[in-house]
């Protein structure tokens, strides 16, 4: 006969077996309120942290062995249980009481279930203070692993696209007017610039989440003669927390994260917002892709950007949970204090959106048609007066005198309807006689273009080579190896 799967969270008083003995009300005659059971507890979204919390308690039991806290055959009854309950909850037959309050007690109370006297030592010189900051160090650990991964993809597909725009003119921006002729693919390289700076934070917050605090118990420690090296070492842990209070207390590194996470959103929703732009029929350098984009229920003509305004609108929720947890933490007393139990869900909502969101723009980013003619004409015009200021500059004017003749040049000829381009050598020389006849190269974007070969940029020669300097860096994370 087939087992029934229970993927819910059930009322107080229903486990797999029946009961649900509650693991830690020795010191009360009462039970506590329904309402106030549903109110404070965790394991609605803390169940997120089995498979962490179950890999800290292997490593846990198999301490205690070796310190003579627990029989050998003891932490091999503890260690099979726990590997028999993940399969459980993995398969769906786990059943999750709302009573057990947070997944810790919930994996605890089915194992006692499982193998009795045994698993009620398992707990011996911890507290859910210590164990709960070892999963989430655990599960933030692997999520920023997984982030950068994602990270590292969109950066690999804006590279790739700005491989075959290495000489597609386009104008480039101040004060979102045409400023100066730059390359798609020297704009596109500048948001990899940006996610490199985000991979470099998320590398580091992970290296300040990766310090062990299992055995600072709920404040003090323990009287028990407890390894604490083994366990780091047994979950892979950079560094052991050197102070107890800090150990179940500190949240930084939750902070870290989003911090990161945060500055991440707003880079996607510029990049969003640039897109929405570009794509728009005012400015009309590409089209959308049909796949992303969304019809209207009423204009039929319409091809809405609706997973760009997504991106960038879901930008405000991440920054939300940064500061929700700044709030959070800012009037709390050492040591632990259940105000903390806010930390995940902020965790959580913000790896949730951000997750999505970059496999999408990494997936986006090839198929977005661009239309380089309009591109390269909307370079053209203005855009290349700084050119002739600097032709000037090079032939010995001072640049305010040079800045003061092209200012002149440029309203005087768009009064007469005309751009730079259509000037001749003839009228260049109505205004400065140090202008030669290659100064009409100065008029072309692509020359432009060509002549700023300096360090960082939009030259094809310097934007190719950053390219290849680039894409040899952008990599995922190796696969760090997990303990079993």
């Amino acid at each position: 006969m087939s087992r029934r799967r229970h993927t819910d969270i059930s009322a107080p008083d229903a486990n797999a077996s029946g009961a649900s003995p509650n693991l830690i009300r020795g010191r009360f005659k009462r039970s506590r309120l329904p309402e106030v059971e549903a109110f404070t507890a965790s394991l609605p979204f803390d169940r997120r942290l089995y498979a962490h919390d179950l890999r800290g308690s292997i490593a846990h039991a198999r301490m205690l062995a070796k310190v003579g806290l627990l029989k050998p055959a003891e932490a091999r009854e503890i260690v099979a249980g726990l590997t028999k309950i993940r399969a459980e909850i993995e398969s769906g037959e786990f059943r999750f009481a709302l009573a057990d309050e947070d997944i810790h007690l919930a994996i605890e109370r089915r194992l006692t279930e499982m193998i009795g006297d045994p698993g009620r030592k398992l707990h011996a010189a911890r507290s859910r203070n210590d164990q709960v900051a070892l999963d989430f160090r655990l599960y933030l650990r692997d999520e920023i692993d997984s982030l950068r991964t994602r990270l590292g993809g969109l950066r690999a597909a804006l590279l790739a696209v700005a491989s075959d725009h290495v000489e597609t003119v386009m104008p480039g921006y101040t004060h979102l007017q045409r400023a100066q002729p730059v390359t798609l693919a020297h704009h596109l390289l500048a948001y990899v610039e940006m996610f490199a700076r985000d991979d470099e934070r998320f590398t580091q917050a992970r290296a300040r989440t990766d310090v062990m605090p299992l055995g600072a118990g709920a404040l003090a420690g323990s009287t028990l003669p407890i390894d604490r090296a083994m366990v780091a070492r047994e979950l892979a842990f950079a560094r052991i927390a050197e102070n107890s209070i800090d150990a179940v207390s500190d949240r930084d590194f939750a902070v870290d994260f989003l911090a990161a996470a945060a500055l991440l959103a707003v880079h996607l929703s510029r990049m969003a917002e640039e897109i929405i732009l570009w794509t728009s029929a005012e400015f009309g350098f590409a089209e959308l892709p049909d796949e992303f984009s969304t019809g209207s229920s009423m204009m039929p003509q319409k091809k809405n950007p609706d997973l760009l305004e997504l991106i960038r609108g879901k930008a405000g929720r991440v920054i939300g949970d940064l500061v929700a947890l700044l709030v959070t933490l800012k009037g709390l007393p050492l040591a632990y204090n259940s105000d903390l139990q806010e930390d995940k869900e902020r965790v959580f909502d913000a790896l949730d959106t951000l997750k999505p969101a970059l496999d999408l723009l990494a997936k986006f980013w090839p198929r977005l048609a661009f239309k380089a003619p309009v591109m390269r004409a909307a370079a053209g015009g203005f855009a290349l007066a700084t050119d002739l200021a600097e032709y000037l500059v090079a032939r010995g004017a001072p640049f305010r005198e040079a800045h003061e003749t092209i200012g002149a040049m440029v309203r005087e000829t768009a009064a007469a309807g005309q751009s730079l381009e259509d000037l001749t050598l003839n009228d260049l020389r109505r205004y400065s006689p140090k202008f030669g006849p290659d100064a009409i190269a100065a008029l072309d974007p692509a020359g432009s273009i060509a002549a700023r070969a300096l360090i960082g940029g939009p030259a094809p020669k310097t934007v190719r080579a950053r390219i290849a300097k680039l894409a040899a860096h952008v990599r995922p994370p190796r696969p760090r190896k997990r303990p079993q």
